[in-house]
């Protein structure tokens, strides 16, 4: 043995030293910290978890900005002017089209699924009321997302009597599958206006108009498409898309809404493309435009895209109020669009319009009853 001194003890090499075990009384943590500058460790410990922070809060935005790197734009539809002027001939209007006039019209039948919008589902019904053969609503006690809800229309029915001879009314009742996909149970609810549409006595040739309640049809294009011959089996209609009321118009790229000659067998009440030819500016599409705060919070929470509400502050009801007024994204995403060029020039709130032109008959003639569909008047109930 050496002359110096010697321990049996175990020894480790900390940090490049050899040490006790008390020495462990430091953490290795601090040991590997030495050898890191200050930037290393701003970046671990600050722009790291900021930067992860962010892409938590603010990754779908991402997502939807970079939508056009990977999702090429749809197949454009075949624009059908449209030609309407109140003291025009139908036999003029139809052949302006193109279409010979018929002898008498074809009847119509107007389906929609309802959840709970009473006030557009009466500016609707009001305003397609003096062409429809048939209206048919379907109403479920569960919304797509699987929600319990009450029977809305069942409760309102007396606001409707000026359709009640024309009405058939149908209930389905929910599945009420948790963690099922949305729109799993609104195919099943389509499936089921299906069957609602035979028991109504629909046939062959008649016109179907397949549309959710706030995608609302003008009446006169319905009755140009009544009374003109070799219209094209299905048509969609192009609707100028509102948001919140009709004083935020956003474009008038809403197409979902269609009418189809009706062929037994083959028609299927659907709520996707379905042809190429769209119908221009024939109607109006004003979505989430409820009178009481509490309706936005209901189908945010109900509609097939409930995963939108990411965080609970969305449903705080004076952040609603606020994002309503100044036309703002109740989801706080950006918009859905296939160009850079057209994301960039939607990206912020929608601008205000004060022109109340060429909207539903009915709303303007009750104008006091449903101010906060009109410019200027963007405050809502609380509900």
């Amino acid at each position: 043995m050496s002359d110096g001194y010697y321990s049996s003890k175990k020894t480790d090499d900390i940090c490049g030293q050899r040490a006790g075990r008390e020495a462990f009384s430091m953490s290795r943590l601090r040991c590997i910290l030495r050898g890191l500058d200050l930037k290393t460790l701003l970046f671990l410990f600050v722009v790291l978890p900021f930067g992860i922070c962010l892409l938590y809060v603010h990754g779908h935005k991402v997502t939807y900005f970079l939508r056009p790197l990977w999702e090429s734009p749809p197949k454009p539809f075949h624009m059908i002017p449209h030609y309407y002027q109140e003291n025009v001939s139908m036999e003029s209007l139809c052949k302006l089209h193109g279409w010979k006039t018929r002898e008498f019209p074809r009847r119509v039948f107007d389906a929609v699924l309802f959840s709970n919008e009473v006030d557009i589902l009466t500016i609707r019904w009001k305003e397609l009321y003096p062409y429809i053969t048939q209206f048919v609503l379907l109403e479920s006690n569960s919304t797509f997302s699987g929600i319990r809800k009450k029977l809305v229309f069942a409760e309102n029915r007396e606001k409707f009597k000026f359709i009640e001879q024309r009405l058939t009314y149908g209930v389905i009742g929910g599945r009420f599958k948790k963690g099922e996909n949305p729109f799993v149970e609104e195919a099943y609810q389509r499936v089921a206006l299906d069957q609602l549409l035979k028991i109504a006595g629909i046939e062959d040739d008649d016109l179907l108009i397949m549309s959710d309640v706030d995608e609302i049809p003008s009446a006169h294009s319905i009755n140009l498409l009544r009374w003109c011959d070799d219209i094209p089996p299905v048509l969609h209609l192009q609707l100028r898309n509102y948001l919140y009321s009709f004083e935020f118009y956003i474009d008038n790229k809403s197409w979902r809404a269609s009418v189809h000659r009706y062929q037994r067998g083959r028609t299927r009440y659907a709520h996707y493309r379905q042809t190429n030819n769209l119908l221009s500016d024939a109607g109006w599409h004003c979505s989430f435009c409820f009178r009481h705060i509490s309706e936005f919070i209901f189908k945010m929470k109900a509609y097939s895209h409930n995963d939108r509400v990411r965080f609970a502050h969305f449903l705080n009801p004076k952040r609603i109020q606020d994002v309503i007024c100044r036309g703002a994204n109740l989801f706080d995403m950006l918009p859905e669009e296939y160009t850079f060029r057209e994301i960039i020039g939607k990206i912020g709130d929608i601008p205000h319009s004060y022109s109340a032109v060429h909207l539903p008959a009915y709303l303007l003639e009750n104008a006091r009853k449903y101010k906060y569909l009109l410019p200027g008047n963007c405050r809502r109930e609380s509900g």
